[in-house]
């Protein structure tokens, strides 16, 4: 499975950003997920979606404000960022996990994709 996300950009606080993760060799993955990393911090779980969309998970952050969805015919899942805040900078990273295990978990993880950078300005 390989992973290319994009979609980032520099938006100030308020606006919005549609990232994609498209995925090659979708068939050997069940789900995806989006994490984030700030500069000095861990990579955090953002929200995960399975590609028969049963299973939708969100962090408390961004419950309201994020959507993630799936698109199978392109082999793609986006992140819709809305109301975005400054404490939402950071690289967005999509991962696909190929074995069931928890989907909020960056651990349960198998493979990655570059990451893309999320600016947002106060």
């Amino acid at each position: 499975v390989q992973l290319q996300a994009c979609g980032g950009g520099l938006v100030q606080a308020g606006g919005s950003l549609r990232l994609s993760c498209a995925a090659s060799g979708r068939t050997f993955s069940n789900a995806v997920g989006w994490f984030r990393q700030a500069p000095g911090r861990q990579r955090d779980f953002v929200a995960a979606t399975t590609w028969s969309g049963s299973r939708l998970y969100y962090a408390d952050s961004v419950k309201g404000r994020f959507t993630i969805a799936r698109d199978i015919a392109k082999n793609t899942v986006y992140l819709q960022m809305n109301t975005l805040k400054p404490e939402d900078t950071a690289v967005y990273y999509c991962a696909a996990l190929t074995k069931m295990r928890d989907m909020r978990d960056k651990g349960s993880y198998d493979y990655w994709g570059q990451g893309t950078q999320v600016t947002v300005s106060s």
